[in-house]
């Protein structure tokens, strides 16, 4: 089997690089590429702190930060040469920086491994992604308090177990999102606080005997303070399954409103008018405008999980500290990360495109005997019964209207004191639909002014 070139970074300890087969398994750059403004930020940073600590001469730091200025340029204009026998990201940027700079780039790894540096990096990458996230969730929860300012009082089933329940309004359907993303925006800026700790300096695994400061190098990089364990520094991924699990949770609520937005663009619904922008037609029925958008995000959340679950898994049996297994940490985070931001920009530019039918709606949630549970509430406050018994009353009733083929406000006076004679003409101000929404007055409730309450709320909270 052919060998490729001795790796020299290796220095003396191997005479010959690996065969085809382990540079194939053993190289991450394919996908580690992704960290490198990272990987020179905390490079930067690094080679200023040995200066200040009289590690490294002042000129070598300079002669250093100038020369991975150098190394960034080259990759943001593309004309990086990346190689797979140089297996990382971290040991291409050295690499290259040493052809530019010469012997003090051979300073620059003084008091630091690959095992701090890499944690090092892929916190800066996933702190990016963090407040990526934390933009994300913001719009689209601006997204979603336009549309349900816009239709506050508009009516609308109201459903459990995808039947019809009570009439409620657009306006609180859409804050029931707002308040499951409002949940994954603090569960992000949660996440994203407990992390921001920096591992650099924890060196291999049991710090260095070098005088370095790692307060110096985490202010540097916008840490709140150094890692305090060097163990666990180097060995900590859970910011990585916190970002997993954030991204997850979103990606459920994601695919909840999805699925909504799939059913009530359907023909059979037409509670929404998806804009063109977001669907696409069939190659064969000229009549057909499909949800693809809202579909497309539906299934991201099985990527997104998949990823939870491969990481756990790889993390789940590894002894203290760092183990070669941990390179497998980021291809799935990356493939989450890109996922997570595209459904949620993609839902982002459904929510604000969409057009509720308010007609439909409104014929909708008056349909499948809606305001039955504002006939039994009646019962009991206008004849003073038990609610039990009203609800007995109020099923009589139903059937009754099931028999006639109408619904319960169709009904006489006549007919409902035929299951009891004390029910009044006063029974018929809470059968309508409207009736019923303005009613349910209660805090967090489905009210006109009560949604209008909650979106005021909410646009404090995020001004």
């Amino acid at each position: 089997m052919t060998k490729s070139s001795s790796n020299a970074m290796w220095g003396g300890r191997f005479a010959a690089g690996p065969d085809a087969i382990m540079e194939a398994i053993n190289a991450s750059i394919g996908f580690d590429k992704r960290m490198a403004r990272q990987d020179i930020d905390g490079s930067r940073a690094h080679a200023s702190m040995l200066a200040a600590q009289g590690i490294i001469t002042d000129t070598d730091a300079e002669t250093i930060r100038e020369g991975l200025l150098t190394v960034l340029s080259e990759i943001e204009a593309g004309t990086f040469e990346y190689s797979a026998a140089l297996e990382d990201i971290h040991m291409n940027v050295e690499a290259r920086l040493k052809e530019i700079v010469g012997e003090p780039a051979g300073r620059l790894h003084t008091a630091r491994s690959r095992n701090d540096q890499v944690a090092t990096d892929f916190k800066l990458w996933v702190r990016d992604q963090f407040d990526a996230a934390e933009g994300a969730l913001l719009s689209l929860i601006d997204g979603l308090l336009i549309q349900a300012e816009a239709g506050a009082d508009w009516a609308m089933p109201g459903f459990t177990h995808l039947q019809t329940a009570q009439p409620v309004t657009w306006g609180h359907h859409m804050m029931a999102y707002v308040e499951m993303l409002g949940r994954d925006l603090s569960r992000v800026r949660d996440a994203r606080a407990r992390m921001n700790e920096c591992p650099l300096g924890a060196a291999a695994l049991a710090g260095t005997s070098f005088p370095i400061d790692r307060d110096a190098t985490a202010k540097a990089l916008g840490f709140d303070r150094p890692s305090a364990n060097s163990l666990d520094a180097v060995s900590d991924r859970d910011f990585a399954l916190d970002f997993l699990n954030c991204a997850s949770i979103t990606a459920m609520h994601l695919s909840r409103l999805a699925e909504e937005l799939v059913i009530w663009s359907s023909a059979q619904f037409r509670f929404v008018t998806l804009s063109d922008r977001f669907s696409t037609g069939s190659s064969i029925m000229p009549q057909k405008k499909n949800p693809d958008a809202a579909e497309l995000i539906r299934a991201k959340i099985g990527r997104i999980f998949g990823a939870n679950t491969a990481l756990m898994i790889v993390m789940k049996g590894l002894p203290l500290a760092y183990s070669k297994d941990m390179q497998e940490d980021k291809e799935q985070v990356f493939d989450a990360a890109d996922n997570w931001m595209l459904a949620m920009a993609a839902m982002d530019g459904m929510v604000r495109d969409m057009t509720a039918n308010r007609e439909s709606l409104a014929a909708a949630a008056g349909s499948g005997f809606s305001t039955a549970t504002d006939l039994a509430d009646w019962c009991v406050r206008a004849l003073n019964m038990p609610f039990r018994d009203a609800h007995h009353v109020t099923g009589s009733l139903v059937a009754m209207a099931e028999k006639e083929g109408c619904d319960l406000p169709d009904l006489t006076l006549a007919q409902m004191q035929t299951v009891h004679g004390a029910i009044t003409e006063d029974v018929f101000s809470v059968l309508t639909v409207d009736a019923s929404v303005a009613s349910r007055t209660s805090y967090g409730g489905t009210a006109p002014d009560q949604v209008r309450s909650q979106v005021a709320r909410w646009r404090e909270v995020l001004a």
